[in-house]
Order: structure tokens, then C-alpha cells, then sequence
């Protein structure tokens, strides 16, 4: 059984979306996943951690947003926990999306890429914090 874990923190500040993203990068070479897969994870943090930082805190102070990831053999699990106000994103209602992609209304679009792109997702509030839960088959 190969099993490999990878942890870090970021800052809520837009700027650290760069280090999400090399975080990842490392990650990914580290365990030889595919760019595929390091991609979509990507595009879900990046948006997962945005809305943290838009919506999440009803301050201007610094709060840290805490990322694990482990993949055991074909399964990686990534595991975003963070104290800000507490938001369920499976309790969000799917966007209805238009025929034509001209008449995509702006926002609301994220979570359900998320939803697409992982294979499970899983929601707790626990001890104060948000713990988010996504996985995905390699």
C-alpha cells in the first residue's frame, strides 16, 4: 500500500492563491500524479479558498485556512479546514445553466465545479471550524 501525506496553511490573502498552486505542483511531482489531476484539484482549491477568504470572515484580521492532502493508493483526499462563519457549499442549490453559455449569469458556477470535478465531498462544523472533505480516484 503506498500511502503519501502533504499538509500546509495559507494566509486569507488573495495573493497566497500562487502558493496553493505550488503547494500543489510539489505535491504532484512528489507523488507522480497526473497534470490532469493536479489541474482539477486546483481549480477546486483555488475556488474553495477564494470563497474563504471573500466570504468567510466577517473581520479584516489574518486567519489561516489549514490544507491536508493524502493519497493512498488510488484515493487522494484533500481536507480544507478553516474558523470562519460556517458554510455547508452541498447545501447550495446547483445553478440552473443556460443552453447558451452567452447567458451564463457571473458567480455561482464554483461549487458546482467543485461538484463535478471531485468524486465525493463531505461537510462537518466541528469545534468551531469548517472541515471540508474532497476526494478524488487517480
Amino acid at each position: 500500500m503506498h500511502s503519501h501525506e502533504y499538509s500546509f496553511e495559507l494566509r486569507n490573502d488573495l495573493s497566497e492563491l500562487e502558493t496553493l498552486s505550488q503547494h500543489l505542483s510539489r505535491f504532484g511531482q512528489d507523488t507522480s500524479l497526473s497534470e490532469a489531476c493536479i489541474t482539477d484539484v486546483n481549480i477546486c482549491l483555488d475556488e474553495l479558498f477564494t470563497n474563504i477568504i471573500s466570504y468567510g470572515f466577517k473581520d479584516n484580521l489574518e486567519h489561516i485556512t489549514q490544507f491536508h492532502l493524502h493519497l493512498n493508493d488510488n484515493e487522494l483526499t484533500v481536507i480544507i479546514e478553516d474558523e470562519g462563519v460556517a458554510f455547508n457549499p452541498l447545501k447550495r442549490k446547483d445553478p440552473d445553466i443556460p443552453d447558451d453559455l452567452k447567458d451564463v449569469k457571473i458567480g455561482g458556477l464554483g461549487i458546482h465545479i467543485v461538484k463535478k470535478l471531485m468524486d465525493d465531498i463531505h461537510y462537518e462544523r466541528k469545534d468551531g471550524k469548517n472541515k471540508l472533505t474532497l476526494k478524488k480516484m487517480v
